[in-house]
């Protein structure tokens, strides 16, 4: 069976309030990734040197060589920028969440002791600072293995949270199978927190970033100002801010590097943003694994039964009778390539009407003429679905008097003879009254006419009975 893995859904339009501590309309959560001295190298058993994220313009791998300004850039990082970072978030008492490659920690203990000292969160950024995306399932899972050794190693402590950045297809699943992380942050996807379900395990993931992301100021388009940097931050945390207000407040993610907003020029920028952000009440600055406790604490996972997971027999178990007598429909869009967007009553909603609006003319005849008269003889004789009966019940059609059901079977018969097939309508949207108005209403139309009105409300009556199965709000 065709199964799309993507989740474009997530929380839709139904996003949930994080409830962030003391009331916070935004959380600002900052980022320092810690790389130098774990890029490629070399020196590092590369087969050449690195040609990422620097300030050397259309930098290109020197192949079995030492390149040696692209280490020059990277020591910047180290000797310098991540020592002004950390006067300045340590002066401005915001804690930060260090990505750490572990070879690159291994080889800077005074910075280590620096971090520790500040209480900033360590999470693993993986072994070395290379690209994964061509590396195989075994290798990587070993090269998982060994960060998380020498992480704990270096700091004293396992890493909580994980981080690749140049990551595989496979990473996310395999640092989540290795069960000990609290979060995992290799996606881009949302303003929150969210959890997936990895095997047995539910594994949170925290979003991060490459937009507030000073990585920007070495790719194109990008930065080339600090205040150009400042600019996006601060109309950034203006949205996110505004929409806190509303009962949504949001994470804002924001990823630096050493050697990069380390400079002056650069740093000039951050500095700025963060005596913004200092003026107003209700932000909350966090470190990452602040933010996996709270979420977990407070939204806690939920597993349910999802139909894009479900065998076929389940799957038309459960939506078989949403087409009246029509189990043909769920059957055909079983087929369908079904995801993470059809786990609601919107996604089955049009998984189903997209069989049915695909049917032969002869098929949907046969939905249509599935459906009982209203208030009819099988209404009298206790004989239509429990979906129906209900349907009909809403609007009173149980309780009819005898002069009111005889004008309902006068129309029923009127109705079927002209057309060859039931008057249908959705009674959830409509009081006796109206009903009785859209019958009169709509024997004057022509066949063709009429029947695609009855197709329409055999779609409108499907949706009404997927929100009562999923128990949704509808509109």
């Amino acid at each position: 069976m065709p199964r799309y893995p993507r989740n474009m859904t997530g929380y839709g339009p139904n996003t949930p309030n994080p409830k962030w501590p003391n009331d916070a309309r935004v959380a600002v959560q900052f980022v320092l990734n810690y790389e130098e001295g774990s890029e490629n190298s070399v020196l590092h058993g590369d087969a050449a040197s690195e040609a990422f994220l620097s300030d050397i313009a259309g930098a290109a791998p020197w192949q079995g060589q030492r390149h040696w300004n692209m280490e020059s850039i990277y020591d910047y990082g180290a000797r310098a920028g991540f020592w002004r970072l950390h006067r300045l978030f340590t002066g401005a008492d915001i804690p930060v969440t260090i990505y750490g490659v572990a070879t690159a920690l291994a080889r800077s203990p005074e910075q280590v002791a620096a971090m520790q000292e500040a209480d900033w969160e360590i999470a693993s950024h993986g072994l070395k600072w290379v690209e994964h995306k061509d590396m195989p399932e075994t290798e990587e899972r070993a090269a998982i293995n060994e960060a998380i050794r020498l992480h704990t190693e270096v700091t004293g402590a396992r890493p909580r949270g994980w981080y690749t950045g140049r990551c595989s297809e496979n990473t996310v699943r395999l640092v989540a199978e290795e069960g000990g992380f609290d979060y995992i942050s290799d996606t881009y996807d949302d303003d929150l927190p969210y959890w997936i379900e990895a095997g047995e395990r539910d594994q949170l993931i925290i979003p991060y970033t490459l937009e507030a992301n000073d990585m920007r100021f070495a790719t194109a388009p990008g930065y080339i100002t600090g205040e150009q940097f400042f600019t996006y931050l601060k109309d950034a945390f203006d949205v996110l801010y505004s929409e806190g207000a509303d009962h949504t407040p949001k994470m804002m993610s924001i990823g630096l590097h050493c050697r990069l907003i380390g400079r002056p020029g650069k740093l000039a920028g951050l500095k700025k943003f963060i005596e913004y952000i200092q003026t107003f009440e209700n932000v909350w600055t966090p470190k990452r694994i602040d933010i996996a406790e709270h979420w977990a604490k407070t939204h806690p996972h939920l597993r349910k039964t999802r139909p894009s997971q479900m065998d076929r027999e389940t799957f038309v178990a459960a939506f078989g009778s949403i087409y009246e007598h029509s189990p043909w429909i769920a059957d055909r869009a079983f087929d369908l390539e079904l995801g993470p967007a059809h786990d609601s009553a919107i996604g089955i909603h049009s998984a189903l009407f997209r069989m049915f609006r695909s049917a032969s003319e002869a098929e949907k005849l046969g939905v249509l003429t599935a459906h009982p008269d209203l208030a009819g003889k099988l209404a009298a004789a206790k004989r239509l679905t429990a979906e129906s009966t209900a349907e009909q019940a809403s609007a009173g059609l149980d309780a009819l008097t005898d002069e009111e059901r005889t004008t309902f079977q006068d129309l029923n018969a009127q109705y079927v003879a002209k057309f060859g097939f039931p008057f249908i309508i959705a009674v959830k949207d409509n009081t006796k009254d109206t009903i009785l108005t859209a019958f009169h209403t709509r024997l004057d139309h022509s066949r063709d006419t009429e029947f695609v009105a009855a197709c329409a409300q055999v779609e409108r009556i499907a949706w009404h009975r997927l929100h009562d199965l999923f128990n949704t709000s509808e509109s």
